[in-house]
């Protein structure tokens, strides 16, 4: 009798019924507790033969995982970001990383637009100024314009792109600083690039998008929030701790900037004694960037057939470490 290869799936939410009916076809299914360990929550010998596991950033690849998962080849991440993930280890281990680019830049690059017009135009103030009954005693106060100003990108990769074709929408300069240039976004008249003091020193609004990792952690702190504009807004929907969170905090407060908009933060959720949530120009959201139905879906698709694809000899549509599949 033949054995079917054995997955672990973990995820916050079901997984959609034709999806998982995909995976059952092919494979036998362990269901794990998003963020649980399989050391702790497994027996030896179902870990033992577990081949694939579909999981998201709310899960650790590391070391520890992979020694307990001795059978391991193939782990789909359903998230564009793969700092949950010991690449290194799981290169050692031989095991291939796959994650889902591409199908959530419109719907991160949304947040971003409307974060900054929330900021710009103090939209949420708004919202409670008129159902508190404010409005009854008088007129709102003046907010800004953002047309015309400059839009600068920490990071252009492919969320960057659409994000500065959206922004071109409302006539701003767009500015770039990434580790390498984008020649055909420059040509395409995308974005214009700069070196990073003069990103943060000229940007009227400075949008964050570079991953996260030993080089980037805490990579924007008091140093650059001390050059940006005090009209400047910080937008930040990458990875909560590529800012210096105490350090933005202390900006915010000492009018250095003159707001922030945040869809990620250092620790996940934010306890409500944050002092970011006492804030009043820092407008937040609950790591929602790519939280839309059609957008989670088609995560949770590429994820699938990534998954898939690599267990039955195919080459995945995308992965972090190639080489290995090379």
């Amino acid at each position: 009798m033949t054995t079917r290869p054995r997955i672990l799936v973990s995820l916050p939410v079901a997984l959609p019924g034709d999806l998982r009916a995909e995976l059952a076809a092919r494979f036998d299914i362990v269901d794990l507790p998003c963020g649980s360990r399989p050391a702790d929550a497994l027996p030896a010998d179902v870990r033992a033969g577990i081949q694939g596991q579909l999981i998201t950033p709310h899960s650790r690849v590391d070391q520890d995982l992979m020694q307990s998962l001795p059978g391991l080849r193939v782990s789909s991440n359903c998230s564009v970001g793969y700092d949950n993930v010991d690449v290194a280890a799981a290169n050692r281990h031989k095991v291939l990383i796959c994650n889902t680019p591409n199908v959530l830049n419109g719907a991160v690059a949304d947040v971003v637009v409307g974060l900054m017009l929330c900021l710009a135009r103090n939209l949420v103030a708004g919202d409670a100024f008129v159902r508190s009954g404010a409005w009854t005693r008088g007129p709102f106060p003046l907010t800004h314009d953002i047309r015309g100003k400059t839009f600068g990108l920490l990071g252009m990769g492919r969320i960057g792109r659409v994000v500065a074709r959206s922004v071109q929408a409302f006539d701003m300069k767009v500015t770039y600083h990434n580790r390498r240039r984008d020649d055909e976004a420059e040509t395409l008249g995308l974005a214009s690039y700069v070196d990073r003091d003069t990103l943060f020193r000229e940007a009227d609004v400075l949008c964050v998008l570079i991953p996260l990792n030993a080089e980037t952690r805490h990579c924007v702190g008091a140093r650059e929030f001390g050059m940006m504009k005090p009209t400047a807004y910080l937008i930040n929907t990458a990875r909560g701790a590529v800012l210096d969170e105490a350090a933005l905090i202390d900006a915010l407060r000492g009018g250095k900037i003159a707001g922030a908009g945040l869809d990620v933060m250092e620790t996940e959720p934010l306890p409500a004694d944050s002092p970011l949530c006492s804030l009043p120009n820092v407008v937040l959201q609950a790591h929602v960037g790519s939280a839309t139905h059609e957008t989670r879906r088609a995560m949770s698709e590429l994820a699938v057939q990534n998954l898939i694809d690599a267990l039955t000899g195919v080459r995945p549509t995308a992965m972090v470490n190639p080489e290995l599949w090379d």
